[in-house]
């Protein structure tokens, strides 16, 4: 009788997935097209699941609350750094004359690159935990806060751009939080992943003096930000109606 195959010893949640997804491997008298095909959708899988570009399935299990928080990790160890190294940029950009000294926009280029690096390291290590999940998007918050006030106080960026883009912020704060207490799962759309790298970008160099460059970036941002918070809304009332029908209905 054919048994099912045992998960991996040390397995992680992202490997299986791309596991289960790519299918059994060729047997031996598969021919070579065949296994050269399967070979490279293997690539592609694992690299797809890595970068974060495939984040199909449910969260991990370790993230989700309820769950020990495991704080020492490598991950978090990134994280936490991340954290550390947001008011010390802080302290550093107002110290400066206009705020386009190059220390200031060095931690602020290495907070934001940061956050790919725990994230990867996460899918790597499959050190997933509760804190880190809670950990990363406060750092995240507080960095692009940080670096709106930056760029504001120094006029870097338009100001009036500037207000869009936290007008944004407590929108999406505000119907995240009205989620939760109604119930509904909203998952992150992509074109809210897509702006998380003009507007940081935009916020970078514009603290390298290269106006032009980063309103252009910012619009892009803007414009992919205010479009994923339209999705989020609808999103949220197509959750409402599909919930109300059957009582409706009845």
């Amino acid at each position: 009788m054919a048994r099912a195959p045992l998960e991996r010893r040390g397995e992680t949640e992202e490997t299986r997935a791309a596991r289960e997804a790519l299918g059994p491997k060729p047997g031996p008298g598969a021919r070579v097209a065949e296994r050269a095909a399967h070979a490279r959708e293997r690539t592609r899988l694992t690299f797809r699941r890595l970068s974060g570009l495939d984040r199909s399935g449910p969260p991990p299990e370790q993230t989700l609350a309820g769950q020990p928080w495991h704080v020492w990790t490598i991950p978090n160890a990134i994280g936490l750094f991340r954290a550390v190294l947001v008011p010390i940029f802080l302290v550093t950009a107002f110290l400066s004359d206009n705020g386009t000294d190059a220390l200031p926009a060095a931690l602020f280029a290495v907070c934001a690159w940061g956050d790919y690096a725990d994230g990867i390291t996460a899918r790597i290590t499959g050190q997933y935990s509760r804190f880190g999940a809670l950990l990363d998007p406060i750092v995240d918050r507080c960095l692009v806060i940080s670096g709106v006030v930056v760029v504001f106080a120094f006029d870097l960026l338009p100001r009036w751009a500037l207000v869009l883009l936290v007008l944004r912020e407590l929108y999406v704060l505000y119907n995240g939080r009205r989620a939760i207490r109604l119930g509904l799962e909203m998952k992150i759309n992509w074109p809210g992943r897509l702006a998380v790298a003009p507007v940081m970008s935009a916020l970078f160099f514009a603290m390298c003096a290269l106006r032009t460059f980063a309103e252009v970036l910012l619009a892009v941002g803007l414009l992919l930000a205010y479009y994923a918070a339209f999705l989020y809304r609808r999103e949220g009332r197509r959750h409402l109606a599909s919930r109300s029908a059957p009582s409706s209905s009845a």
